[in-house]
């Protein structure tokens, strides 16, 4: 499986950005989707996370209420929908597929997209 982000970009806070992930390979509707980020001179973590049939969804506390993850098996792709974006939200966005149970671990995805970078000026 391939993937590969897009939708980042520079916005105000308050603002919002759709991210989308399109991913190649027909196992794609078999893994959980995950997103994580990554602020400069920090350690990647974890945003959302999808399950397989997308019924589920997962989120860090900080971003609750404010971010949306979706999946489209039958177009191959994934979203996160960023509304009311904080300065703090800043950073390159990396979306991931794995089989792996704990969702909120990197280790736990196979597949990684190559990031969008994500901007929020205050």
């Amino acid at each position: 499986v391939q993937l590969q982000a897009s939708g980042g970009g520079l916005v105000q806070a308050g603002g919002s950005l759709r991210l989308s992930c399109a991913a190649s390979g027909r196992t794609f509707s078999s893994y959980t989707l995950g997103w994580f980020r990554q602020a400069p001179g920090k350690e990647r973590e974890f945003v959302a996370a999808i399950s397989v049939s997308g019924s589920s969804s997962y989120y860090r506390d900080s971003v609750k209420g404010r971010f949306t993850v979706s999946r489209d098996n039958a177009k191959n792709a994934v979203y996160l929908q960023m509304n009311s974006l904080k300065p703090e939200d800043t950073g390159v966005y990396y979306c991931a597929g794995g089989a792996g149970t704990n969702y909120y671990r990197s280790g736990s995805y196979n597949y990684w997209g190559q990031g969008t970078l994500v901007t929020v000026s205050s």
